[in-house]
């Protein structure tokens, strides 16, 4: 496993995200909140199609230091450019105001605002081990380390309940889609705030309701290995979008209100232009893979799930058109080497994948992949195992 992507322990966050705000602001916070990434065990560009999906919550975090302050004024520093200081106000934020990763972050406070929970001003420090660019949610776990720090400072009493926790997930995703300009949709910060440790998340972007389903990997002997292939996604360069707007066309063009709703899919595939009928296939299927892959699960037949994580990444490399090179390269080098199944994970155009394999298996399968990735001359993925962590919460 790459030591690099070894998940922090919270004291360890905690003393990061801490030591930067005292080095920033010159005295200490109030409290430091930690939020995960996520990795989408199944059903992948679903959330905007009022489909359901699977993630599980990373161990790894993101951690947010912060202070309110007497004024409206936002001041915030990153350690991955610790010596720039964002600076900004409450009255500055909005769409189209702030560029940059800072507009995942000042960007919570304002939709918070528009919800009817006004802020204040605040200092903020974010220390993160969550791999950036590698699809497995970075920005959702910046802004619900910020909004879960922002629930606290301002006594907005958010954090506490569900309830409270899913009005912390539609500000971070208007935030996103919003203020940072990433059309997505509202599955990786449930994943962030709404999991369970030890379970997966099953969400239902309808209506937003959830269950938690027991994922217990060890128990079954089995292993989740995630390959960050490093070639960089961004949700923001018109691709996601342009895939989002084609399921909307479809949508309408159907007379339906979400792809959720296509019951017969030769049906609706006949009626539809050439250009849509691919992706249409692909949402209808995919909704109907997170169903069987619940129902294994349920049955106690994770091992047999395999099947449904190659038909899924089958269906994202052909219908969906958001696979590359490298992720196709590692889903066929770890299949070759013995993983039960896998796909690639996340919003695609480079970033992640994942592979179900036994507990002995890891390691071959992670050489099998990096001999297949230098056989190309390219970099090795970073590999590690994901487990399904806790949701965020106040660290202290």
């Amino acid at each position: 496993m790459d030591e690099r992507l070894q998940a922090w322990t919270d004291d360890g966050g905690d003393h990061r995200a801490t030591g930067l705000f005292r080095t920033a602001f010159e005295v200490g916070p109030d409290g430091v909140w930690a939020a995960p990434g996520r990795v989408n065990v199944i059903g992948e560009h679903l959330d905007y199609n009022a489909g359901p999906c699977l993630p599980i919550a990373l161990p790894h975090r993101t951690y947010v230091a912060m202070r309110r302050r007497p004024d409206d004024e936002i001041r915030l520093v990153s350690a991955m450019d610790p010596a720039a200081v964002w600076r900004g106000s409450i009255d500055s934020l909005g769409p189209g105001k702030v560029t940059g990763w800072a507009a995942y972050a000042a960007g919570v406070a304002w939709s918070l605002g528009e919800q009817g929970c006004p802020t204040g001003g605040f200092d903020a420090a974010v220390a993160s081990c969550v791999p950036v660019g590698a699809g497995l949610s970075s920005s959702a776990a910046l802004e619900c380390a910020v909004a879960l720090g922002l629930s606290d400072c301002f006594a907005l009493g958010l954090a506490a309940e569900d309830a409270g926790r899913r009005r912390l997930v539609a500000a971070a995703v208007r935030a996103e889609n919003e203020v940072a300009g990433a059309p997505t949709g509202g599955m990786d910060q449930a994943a962030s705030l709404r999991t369970r440790e030890g379970h997966a998340l099953l969400l239902d972007s309808r209506d937003q309701s959830i269950r938690q389903v027991p994922f217990d990997l060890a128990n079954e002997g089995l292993r989740l290995l995630v390959m960050d292939t490093q070639v960089a996604h961004a949700l923001v360069d018109g691709q996601y979008a342009a895939r989002r707007a084609a399921c909307e066309r479809a949508a309408s063009l159907l007379g339906v209100p979400s792809l959720r709703e296509v019951t017969d899919l030769d049906d609706a595939l006949g009626r539809l232009p050439a250009q849509l009928r691919a992706r249409v296939r692909h949402v209808v299927s995919e909704i109907a893979r997170v169903g069987d892959f619940v129902a294994l699960l349920e049955q106690g037949r994770l091992r047999d799930t395999g099947g449904l994580l190659d038909a899924s990444h089958a269906s994202l490399r052909d219908d969906y058109e958001v696979s590359c090179p490298e992720l196709d390269l590692a889903v066929a080098a770890a299949s070759s080497a013995g993983a039960l199944g896998a796909r690639m994970t996340g919003g695609g155009f480079g970033g992640s994948a994942v592979a179900l394999v036994e507990a002995g298996a890891v390691g071959p399968v992670t050489s099998a992949v990096a001999a297949a990735f230098a056989a190309r001359g390219w970099t090795a993925p970073r590999c590690f195992e994901a487990t399904a962590g806790a949701p965020g919460g106040r660290v202290r």
